[in-house]
């Protein structure tokens, strides 16, 4: 019988290990496939599927990624994948090149912070931002102009400082990773000294994150609301006039429920005026084609109980879902247009 055990054990666990292949190969379709490429071949997101790649990443830097993201990039923290999840996704990773995942100890390296700072601002911020902020254009088209053929991971940033421990720095920019456009240092000429000391300069910035998680703390009301003084009719006349005012363009009015109710018996009580800033929504789309889910700007005006009510979207509740921080900054400007179109119209 001991003859037989093993191999009959390995035999029934082929449909499970198959089962959590098939899982890994779904959650990536879902999850990773439209930034990082349905094979991992990238795109906005970095290649996964290359060798190089491969050899310098760890599980466990693949496993923290996926949970906290890159804070302000396009890369979200998905924390509500099950722990089986993350691992079925990052097995899924692996099999694109079978047992080439790295380890590496959690050992800080001392370095001259002083001296990296010199080597980096030389030899890196061209394509990592002056700052460690990122490659240019944190959106999500690759119609964009980019300086570079892949987008260049934000250094500066709370995900990727506590995902990377300094011995994969080390390897990186001792080693390159052929495929892209990150080149062995030594073959710049830096001395094993030097890079110990860009390493060095590169973990200072946890003192200071410039990408900071959001999770857990207070999300911004999800509409901006104001009572106004006059009738319907006088509120909205009100709200266009401050709308031009502010730059704003007057597209149409609507009832809210037009296209839904029967022609002839819409509610006169609720309207819908859209307006949109042309200039504001280039720039938007031009960071993040993905805000044009809730552009044109619109205004919902209501009458109930004697009282007339002007709603909006708010623009940086909105902005939590797209993890970009160029847009976040302009939400904050557009809800604050919003809040002074409101106002004005109440005056």
């Amino acid at each position: 019988m001991r003859l037989f055990a093993t191999p009959l054990l390995l035999l029934a666990l082929v449909p499970t290990l198959q089962a959590q292949a098939a899982e890994g190969a779904r959650l990536y379709a879902q999850n990773c496939a439209a930034c990082h490429g349905e094979n991992g071949s990238g795109g906005i997101g970095v290649p996964l599927s290359l060798p190089s790649f491969h050899s310098l990443a760890s599980s466990d830097h693949l496993r923290k990624t996926i949970r906290l993201g890159r804070p302000g990039r396009v890369m979200p923290a998905f924390a509500t994948l099950a722990d089986a999840e993350v691992d079925a996704i990052v097995a899924h990773i692996g099999s694109w090149n079978p047992g080439s995942f790295a380890t590496y100890a959690a050992t800080r390296i001392d370095g001259n912070i002083e001296n990296g700072g010199k080597h980096y601002q030389k030899h890196c911020a061209s394509c990592h931002g002056a700052n460690g902020e990122g490659g240019k254009g944190t959106g999500v088209t690759l119609s964009r102009p980019r300086d570079q053929a892949i987008m260049a991971p934000a250094l500066h940033n709370a995900g990727f400082l506590e995902s990377t421990p300094d011995l994969r720095m080390k390897a990186i920019l001792t080693q390159g990773v052929a495929g892209t456009p990150m080149l062995s240092f030594l073959n710049k000429g830096l001395t094993e000294k030097d890079i110990d000391d860009l390493v060095a300069f590169v973990r200072s910035f946890e003192k200071s994150p410039l990408g900071k998680s959001d999770v857990g703390q207070a999300l911004p009301e999800p509409v901006l609301s104001v009572e106004s003084p006059y009738d319907l009719k006088t509120t909205i006349a009100n709200l266009k006039r401050a709308a031009e005012t502010n730059n704003f363009v007057f597209i149409r009015e609507q009832s809210l429920d037009e296209g839904i109710a029967a022609p002839g018996k819409e509610n006169l009580r609720q309207h819908i005026v859209y307006v949109c800033n042309f200039g504001l929504l280039a720039q938007a789309l031009n960071t993040d084609p993905r805000v044009g889910l809730f552009l044109p700007c619109r205004f919902t005006i209501v009458e109930h109980g004697g009282k007339v009510t002007m709603m909006a979207s708010n623009p940086k509740r909105l902005s939590q879902f797209f993890n970009n921080s160029e847009l976040a900054e302009m939400c904050e400007q557009l809800t604050k247009m919003y809040q002074t179109i409101m106002e004005d119209a109440t005056l």
